[in-house]
């Protein structure tokens, strides 16, 4: 038998004996457990996709987003942009001639090389009829001019400003209260005036400095003044008339002046119902300028505005344009222009002016907004001035505020501008021409009550029962009107 030495316990080699039939002992370590199996794979599935497809929507929605900034916003920036449909405008006005408007036109058109602009004179006789009719036809103009006193006649057919024309703010900035009371209705702007005027005293200076007087300011001033001018016959005639109240025919601008009286007297003319007695107490007084012994103005005279150009009439109440009529029929007569007498704490007088607006059936809304922002701009309307002057006395009085000051030195023009932050509107208004075809408007059938009722006082009617019959009409025009 063969021996091997092993280790002993003591690290000494022992001898082993190995019989023939026993296989060797060899030592094993212990080994590690066999890891256990991996999970199944989980079965297939036979349901419907649904997480890639929302997959899928979402990257098609983020893809379409894209596409539609790159289009709409990135590539006009940097791409050729397509030229624009070529518009025209057809803008009708009542006083300036083609030649007047051509030079503000034309640099709108330079800005705006796709816009044309028709500007077409119209004659003032039934303008109001040919207007309504052929915008609610469809064949009116795009843009066009209308009195402030007719924003309720025309509501259908004026288009609301947008703020890119002038927001609401700037347009309480830049315009006089009273432009502001006319065209804002809830919150929306409805024209752009290019002019204002007031009801303003003109004096003969001549009749005013023989008696060696001052220019009255208060109404008690006035009457003493009126009757210290007037000249009469023997037969008391009246040969040199102190001042034009009193009757409604034969006097220029008869219903601006009674509701120049109204409303300083606290009278509304919007409800003479609620202010009765302020408007008798106002109509009583205008006719007694042509009533009893002391009268200094009577229905058989001629037109005030003729008398007064004639020299023969010493007070004359009228606006900035009736200075070219009376230079006209007079060049020479010596006269001045000063602010209306007042009653003590109600400085007011009467607004009348024309303004532009939009049609509200225009084809063309946005190129006729653009023109809009252009005529609100201080530099246009500086610029019609220049041209207007060019060919007349003045231009057409600031409406901006904030060009009030550079008409300050023309002493014949400026009292109208001074008393503009002072005037009111009234429906009373003379000289619109919206009854010229038998089809009155808001001013014609507003005058017709107030001339009966002027009319009425002058014969045996009190005044307190012509202004009732008054308050009844002007609630019944003012309902058909919306107002």
């Amino acid at each position: 038998m063969d021996e091997k030495n092993v280790y002993s316990p003591q690290g000494e080699v022992a001898p082993v004996q190995q019989t023939p039939s026993q296989a060797p002992v060899v030592s094993v370590a212990p080994t590690q457990p066999p890891p256990a199996p991996p999970p199944p794979p989980p079965p297939p599935s036979t349901g419907f996709p649904f997480g890639l497809i929302i997959k899928i929507i979402i990257g098609l929605g983020v893809l379409s987003l894209l596409f539609f900034i790159v289009t709409r916003f990135v590539l006009p920036m940097v791409g050729p942009k397509q030229p624009e449909k070529p518009v025209t405008l057809t803008y009708w006005g009542l006083w300036e001639d083609k030649n007047i408007m051509s030079g503000v036109i034309s640099e709108f058109e330079k800005q705006h090389p796709n816009i044309t602009v028709d500007y077409q004179r119209q004659d003032i006789k039934q303008y109001k009829d040919r207007l309504v009719t052929r915008t609610a036809a469809g064949t009116g103009p795009d843009i066009f001019r209308f009195h402030n006193s007719w924003v309720p006649m025309l509501s259908g057919e004026l288009l609301p400003l947008s703020e890119d024309v002038i927001k609401p703010a700037e347009f309480k900035n830049i315009y006089y209260p009273v432009i502001q009371q006319d065209l804002i209705h809830n919150g929306a702007i409805y024209g752009i005036p290019l002019q204002i005027d007031t009801l303003a005293l003109f004096v003969n200076k001549e009749i005013l400095d023989a008696q060696g007087i001052d220019v009255p300011t208060t109404w008690d001033d006035f009457v003493k003044a009126a009757k210290l001018f007037v000249v009469k016959d023997d037969d008391k005639t009246i040969k040199t008339a102190g001042a034009a109240l009193g009757t409604y025919d034969n006097i220029t601008h008869a219903p601006d002046i009674i509701s120049l009286l109204m409303v300083q007297n606290g009278a509304d003319l919007k409800n003479l119902e609620k202010t009765q007695q302020q408007a008798s107490e106002a109509l009583a007084f205008y006719s007694s300028f042509a009533n009893g012994d002391d009268s200094v103005w009577d229905g058989r005279l001629d037109p005030s505005l003729l008398l007064f150009a004639q020299g023969n009439l010493a007070m004359y109440f009228g606006y900035s344009w009736d200075i070219f009529s009376i230079k006209a029929l007079n060049e020479n007569l010596p006269f001045s222009i000063h602010p209306v007498p007042i009653l003590p704490g109600r400085k007011l007088t009467i607004a009348s002016y024309w303004v532009e607006g939009i049609s509200s059936k225009t084809a063309h809304p946005k190129e006729s907004l653009l023109f809009m922002q252009f005529l609100a701009q201080k530099e246009t309307q500086q610029k019609l001035y220049t041209e207007q002057s060019k060919v007349r006395l003045f231009g057409e009085l600031y409406a901006r505020k904030d060009l009030a000051n550079t008409l300050k030195d023309n002493a014949l023009i400026f009292p109208f501008i001074e008393q503009a932050p002072n005037a009111v509107s009234t429906f009373f208004v003379s000289d619109t021409h919206d009854d010229s075809s038998g089809n009155p408007g808001i001013n014609a059938r507003m005058n017709q009550y107030l001339k009966n009722a002027i009319n009425g006082t002058g014969g045996n009617t009190s005044a307190e029962t012509a202004i009732d019959t008054l308050s009844k009409g002007v609630s019944q025009v003012l309902k058909q009107y919306g107002q």
